[in-house]
């Protein structure tokens, strides 16, 4: 009993979905989380510019920032999580990323920024986008990195309590298997800002060198990763009937069975 409790508080110590994600867009206004937010709308702009389609859903927001203004996608919305944060002036409407309100195979982009460190069903929620999505169609997602060199903050500063480091921070590694199992195709992983979790906007401005030398020197342990994946298309094998006769095909210019020759004498 001891044990499943210290295991359910282990990964919510956040609180429900809706809680932690009020906190988020909160902790994006500070002067980390603005830092943060620029880096990772631009890489979000750069990435859907890529991905064609009809359809277009964004899964949360983190601030009033438009994200996909780069998208060539015709229909862009965003759905927030109830209820949602009405300081933003934005329009949408709301839903839970683990049961979306959208049809099944009608979206060709979905883009989840930080849904999975902070829902308490991550694997749920990648089910309903597998479900929604429409084959060849792409998903594109920001996590946090577990192994980053935010790590040293998040044990020694006692910062395992408040957002966004009380979210369960999810490795490239697990997630790909989790996509592999609902059947994508990893496209893309790159990890992005390489700076220190300072919280004063002099010193991350000053700290500005560090995303070159991080690309080039230490890529894998950026605070965060964008992975976008591609859900396969599941083609379908024609069975032959059985009871159909095989029809035996003879090359020319091939030596007959010895058998066959015997048979021949017989008669």
């Amino acid at each position: 009993m001891f044990k499943k409790k210290h295991h359910q508080n282990k990964f919510n110590r956040c609180g429900d979905l809706d809680q932690a994600w009020f906190n988020l867009q909160t902790w994006y206004q500070t002067p980390l989380g603005k830092s943060v937010a620029d880096c990772e709308r631009q890489l979000v702009t750069e990435s859907v510019a890529d991905l064609f389609g009809y359809h277009l859903l964004q899964v949360g927001r983190l601030n009033e920032a438009n994200w996909l203004s780069g998208s060539r996608v015709s229909h862009c919305e965003v759905m927030d999580f109830p209820p949602a944060n009405l300081t933003m002036n934005t329009r949408g409407f709301q839903g839970v990323p683990e049961s979306l309100p959208i049809q099944t195979d009608s979206m060709d982009v979905i883009v989840l920024p930080h849904v999975l460190e902070f829902s308490q069903q991550p694997h749920a929620v990648l089910r309903e986008v597998e479900r929604v999505l429409i084959p060849e169609g792409h998903v594109l997602m920001l996590v946090f990195n577990p192994w980053s060199n935010w790590l040293m903050w998040r044990w020694l500063l006692g910062w395992r309590k408040c957002v966004p480091w009380c979210g369960r921070f999810l490795s490239t590694t697990r997630i790909k298997d989790w996509l592999a199992l609902l059947g994508f195709d990893i496209v893309k992983v790159k990890g992005y800002y390489y700076r220190p979790p300072v919280k004063r906007q002099a010193i991350l401005e000053r700290l500005q060198f560090w995303e070159t030398a991080g690309q080039r020197l230490w890529p894998i342990f950026g605070a965060a990763n964008l992975i976008v994946a591609r859900k396969r298309v599941v083609t379908v094998t024609p069975i032959r009937e059985r009871w159909r006769p095989k029809t035996k095909i003879v090359a020319t210019g091939l030596v007959e069975p010895f058998q066959q020759h015997q048979k021949r004498d017989k008669l």
